[in-house]
């Protein structure tokens, strides 16, 4: 897929066509020509043409078979058509003489020159009509390291790791064992065995001149469920995630590792007293819910208002925290017990799924900038200085965690950007590449690549893409390599070459009535010098042979087709098979099919009863 760059200047439009040359427009819907390369305004071919942009179908199939269709269905003694019928066998008269008079043209001609060049020929090729319109500018973010992106990277100045096998900072309790400290000393944390807290932020507090004394409250709370833990250090994002821009990107792309190397996973959920499922179903409906479960070796939990610490499974989790969906389950299932797994593409579908249902509904935006992420994706703000700054691609940072590769979280990248550097850095699942290939129901402006759905009900693991994600652009327009395009017809029916069996009889046939002038003008010349009988009898003959010639033309282009010519049409209504084949192969006397509904793939594919299956 190419896309061309646009700017918007009051009412007009300046783009560039395939070789770069601007051009300034109005409004209206325009499009590249696949012969020239020329942007020309966009005219649509309907059944009911309204507007000035539109116009009734036509097609350029061959006039005499259409003289001779109209010829052979009129009879010329029904009123004044007689006229009309005497008109029309003129011109297809006239139009037998056309092809004699240019093979003569063209016979001396190239005799004469020696040298010809037919730039016009409509033969058969076996391809459709290319797509000249290419991508021109600069990559946002591109597949390739070595390759320019324009995008600004927070952290130039951090030294990464694929899979981190400790956390960063933990808080420890000190040796004088009456206070936790903050400790980012490495030879330190590595002998730590650690609890990692999860929870809600709108379960521990709100914003406003409490929030303070409130956190406070909830880290005393954690403290004390850790040390009845028999630990003497925890994990919780309020006092260990970073303080600066670079260690939060850090933080954040290291959080799933948290997790995993955590002895044990303690959810703190709110007070029990206003609803224990309430509670479940709050925290169920985090971002980060899935990492922080699947990803743990040991689960447990406490309600804030009761001192019991209990052990949880992963099932019984998703009894009390995920809603009843088959997405859900079968997520659980594969990572619970491992005798339901799923394939590594599957897995990470579903959890994309899932994930995206929560915090931030309605992904990707549908008009308009980015919806603004929750405050309490990953937990709620640091304790220390200005607080933490979520970022928008919070749903991608969560689902990261589970993918072999991981990307550099950035503040300024949302959600549509970051899921195409994570599918780049991941070339074996190929998340965008895939869904390229998918139709969803309902496809945004901003960024028609994104597929949550398919209307033909195809799943990514069903997609096998030839395609590749060569970069993103700072709109969020993918880039691709690879891509096979075809321009779209939408003026009229093309002229479409196509061949048929190979016929001894059609092709006698179909010489004859060309046959019809030479012998006119023999008997024309032969008449004052040689045989006035002979003339009138030549004469005669040509003048028989052009009446029979609508029948003889429209046999000799009979038959079923075999092979043509690809073409993409377009036309704003419904139109019958009948009238379409007409447009596009135009007539024959014997009655062959020339088109068909493929017995799958289309919503027109209905089989009759007990009919059998062809195609």
């Amino acid at each position: 897929m190419h896309w061309l760059p646009v700017t918007h200047q009051d009412s007009s439009i300046t783009c560039s066509n395939d070789m770069g040359i601007l051009t300034t427009h109005g409004q209206e819907q325009r499009y590249i020509s696949p012969t020239t390369g020329i942007c020309r305004r966009l005219i649509v071919q309907a059944v009911t043409p309204s507007g000035k942009f539109e116009v009734a179908i036509k097609d350029h199939t061959n006039d005499a078979s259409k003289l001779a269709i109209w010829l052979l269905t009129h009879s010329p003694f029904k009123g004044w058509i007689i006229f009309e019928w005497i008109a029309k066998s003129v011109w297809f008269a006239l139009k037998l003489l056309w092809p004699i008079v240019w093979f003569l043209v063209d016979f001396f001609y190239n005799n004469a020159s020696g040298d010809s060049e037919d730039d016009t020929d409509s033969s058969y090729t076996g391809y459709y009509k290319p797509y000249l319109r290419q991508f021109q500018g600069q990559l946002w973010a591109a597949r390739s390291r070595m390759e320019h992106s324009s995008r600004v990277k927070e952290e130039a100045d951090m030294t990464t790791r694929t899979h981190a096998c400790y956390p960063r900072v933990l808080m420890i309790r000190s040796s004088n064992q009456n206070e936790w400290v903050r400790c980012a000393d490495r030879d330190t944390i590595i002998h730590a065995k650690y609890i990692a807290i999860s929870y809600r932020a709108t379960d521990v507090y709100s914003r406003g001149p409490r929030e303070k004394k409130e956190k406070a409250q909830f880290t005393d709370e954690v403290r004390a469920a850790v040390l009845g833990q028999q630990f003497n250090a925890y994990w919780l994002d309020l006092e260990c995630l970073g303080e600066t821009p670079s260690e939060e990107n850090l933080d954040v792309y290291c959080m799933s590792d948290v997790y995993r190397r955590a002895e044990t996973t303690l959810i703190m959920l709110g007070r029990a007293d206003s609803g224990e499922k309430e509670c479940w179903m709050s925290w169920g409906g985090r971002v980060w819910t899935f990492p922080e479960a699947l990803l743990s070796s040991r689960l447990c939990y406490k309600f804030r208002d009761r001192e019991e610490v209990e052990s949880l499974s992963l099932f019984q989790l998703a009894n009390l925290a995920y809603t009843n969906s088959e997405d859900e389950q079968a997520i659980i299932n594969a990572y619970a017990g491992g005798k339901d797994p799923l394939e590594r593409l599957e897995r990470l579908t579903l959890l994309k799924s899932a994930i995206w249902r929560r915090a931030m509904a309605g992904f990707p935006t549908l008009s308009g900038p980015p919806l603004p992420p929750k405050s309490d994706m990953v937990g709620g703000a640091s304790v220390t200085g200005k607080g933490y700054k979520p970022h928008k691609a919070e749903q991608v940072y969560a689902l990261m965690g589970f993918f072999e590769h991981r990307i550099q979280p950035n503040h300024d990248e949302d959600e549509l950007r970051a899921l195409a550097r994570l599918s780049m850095a991941n070339d074996s699942d190929r998340i965008a590449d895939r869904m390229v290939s998918m139709l969803p129901s309902t496809i945004t402006p901003g960024a028609c690549w994104y597929a949550d759905n398919d209307i033909y009900d195809a799943n990514l693991w069903d997609i096998l893409p030839e395609i590749q994600v060569a970069g993103v652009t700072e709109n969020g327009a993918l880039v691709l390599d690879g891509c096979r395009a075809a321009a779209i017809r939408w003026k009229n029916f093309p002229e479409i070459p196509f061949t048929t069996p190979f016929s001894v009889r059609r092709k006698i046939v179909g010489y004859i009535p060309y046959f019809s002038w030479p012998f006119i003008i023999s008997g024309l010349s032969i008449i004052p010098d040689t045989s006035r009988a002979g003339g009138i009898a030549l004469i005669v003959i040509g003048l028989f042979l052009l009446f029979l010639s609508p029948r003889l033309f429209l046999y000799s282009r009979s038959g079923r087709i075999i092979d043509k010519q690809p073409w993409l049409i377009g036309v704003k209504g419904v139109v019958d098979k009948g009238t379409v084949e007409s447009h596009l192969y135009g007539g024959s006397i014997a009655h062959f099919p020339r088109m068909y509904f493929t017995p799958s793939g289309s919503l027109f594919s209905k089989p009759e009863q007990l009919s059998r299956r062809i195609g």
